[in-house]
């Protein structure tokens, strides 16, 4: 199946979230349902927690000059702990192209700089021997002078499959909380406090960890084949004890996102005292996919995606490829949506 065979969403406005779009892909019985994200409280059970990630979404798009003043694209991509930001770099160009489209930037080299507005500079200190296009760089400003101008400067990340431009509000969960992701966590983008509380008043508890979704795509196929990239993630005290309560009454985690399954996996992956989940902050390179055992997530709500992307990987963890494939077709058949601000699909048994 063509990633295209599925329908695109004609704008990033949520309008009425509630009525999209919402398949359930049982594992243990094969069966797929047709359902709304509206009927996620009667799909979930007393005793179930639901896990979502608070990350609010940058505006992590940037014009840029280069050393040659070519226009190009910066796209914030990993916060390193000195300061420095992996950035991804593009040609010149907008939004309606799709990212696999867009031309290269032009070649940067190590000490020189890249202009992103009067007062701010990206100086490159190194260059992926992945690609040029993958570099670090350190801006001119640091601390509040940063982060100001960033939002002054900044964009979210377009999608060409939608036929509108993205605000920044457009980009953010109703839970999300301090500045980490790159692109949004789209899967938590059609819930509301509305919805939560319903999910709550069926005896559902809710939980969060903060996980600094990276970029999506960078048009780039040796960069593209290494997503996801390291993230950092930050998993409560609160959040530990809600899965260890969740446990102790035989109820399912669930996680609003592979963002929310790489943060409590990852950090399960790390741990090392008596529990199987630890809390703390730190940066995980796990990658799940086909034959990977959670040792936290039951069961997971995602958008829809296609074959060969790491969000449908990912889901192989929960389902079998064979139940996977079939429910694109399920949805295919049916009109979902795809991609980013599309429909979504549960995947819990």
């Amino acid at each position: 199946m063509q990633a295209d065979e599925l329908l695109a969403p004609a704008t990033g406005r949520r309008g009425d979230a509630l009525s999209e779009r919402l398949m359930v892909i049982d594992p243990v019985t094969g069966r797929l349902s047709d359902r709304r994200i509206a009927d996620l409280p009667e799909l979930l059970r007393e005793g179930d927690l639901l896990v979502l990630n608070d990350a609010a979404t940058l505006p992590a798009s940037l014009r840029a000059t280069g050393p040659m003043g070519e226009p190009m694209e910066l796209r914030l991509a990993h916060a390193r702990d000195d300061g420095a930001w992996d950035v991804a770099l593009f040609g010149d160009g907008d939004w309606r192209t799709r990212t696999e489209h867009r031309p290269a930037p032009p070649a940067v080299g190590v000490g020189e700089a890249l202009l992103l507005g009067d007062e701010l500079r990206a100086l490159v200190e190194a260059v992926s021997p992945l690609s040029p296009r993958l570099v670090t760089v350190r801006f001119s400003l640091s601390g509040d002078a940063f982060w100001r101008r960033l939002y002054q400067l900044g964009r979210p990340v377009q999608y060409a499959h939608l036929h509108g431009e993205l605000a920044l509000w457009d980009v953010q969960t109703p839970v999300a909380s301090r500045p980490w992701a790159m692109e949004m966590p789209s899967a938590g983008r059609p819930l509301s406090w509305a919805l939560l509380e319903r999910v709550r008043s069926r005896g559902v508890a809710l939980a969060t960890v903060t996980h600094a979704a990276g970029l999506s795509s960078i048009g780039d196929e040796a960069l593209d084949a290494r997503l996801p990239w390291p993230e950092r993630s930050e998993v409560p005290q609160a959040t530990v004890d809600a899965v260890a309560a969740c446990r102790a009454r035989g109820g399912r985690v669930v996680a609003v996102g592979t963002s929310v399954v790489r943060a409590l996996e990852g950090r399960a992956e790390r741990s090392t005292g008596v529990g199987f989940l630890e809390a703390g902050s730190a940066v995980t390179g796990l990658v799940l996919g086909e034959g990977f055992r959670p040792r936290v997530v039951d069961g997971v709500l995602s958008g829809m995606h296609e074959p060969g992307s790491s969000h449908f990987a990912l889901l192989t963890a929960f389902a079998e490829g064979a139940l996977l494939h079939a429910s694109l077709r399920f949805a295919s058949s049916r009109g979902y949506l795809q991609h980013e601000f599309g429909d979504s699909a549960l995947v819990l048994g």
